[in-house]
């Protein structure tokens, strides 16, 4: 191709961008700045229960929540319970319980929302405390 053709070309393309709007980025001020905490927070009502799964109900739906193996813990939620439950969506589209908190305000720790579960390896991973009915149990 001929040079000045090239030259020409890229003085119009280099032009033509000239026009073009630029990409802003958000930015935060920094008095806007807080450490929120990990994880989704739902609230609803227990409708059944099987071993540490329960069904929580909403007015949009409901959703199996998985608070853990019976063995590391076992939790004593009723039908009818409200609760509020912090977790994440699980893989299977359950939704994994860090805490759940009853109505009068008491606190069933269930796991840490960092890092795998403290029973990820079984049962049989390593002497600890095990609880049940929130009471850790000696091995």
């Amino acid at each position: 191709m001929n040079r000045h053709f090239l030259i020409g070309l890229a003085i119009v393309a280099s032009v033509s961008t000239l026009g073009l709007p630029t990409i802003a980025r958000s930015q935060t001020r920094i008095g806007d700045l807080q450490q929120r905490p990990p994880g989704i927070t739902i609230s609803g009502r227990v409708t059944s229960v099987v071993g540490n799964d329960f069904i929580l109900e909403d007015d949009s739906g409901q959703i199996v929540v998985d608070a853990g193996p019976r063995w590391w813990q076992e939790i004593d939620v009723s039908p009818g319970e409200q609760v509020t439950v912090n977790g994440e969506l699980g893989r299977g589209g359950e939704f994994d319980a860090f805490s759940i908190t009853r109505a009068d305000g008491t606190v069933i720790q269930i796991r840490p929302a960092q890092g795998p579960p403290p029973w990820a390896g079984g049962p049989n991973r390593a002497p600890g405390a095990r609880s049940r009915g929130n009471t850790p149990v000696q091995n």
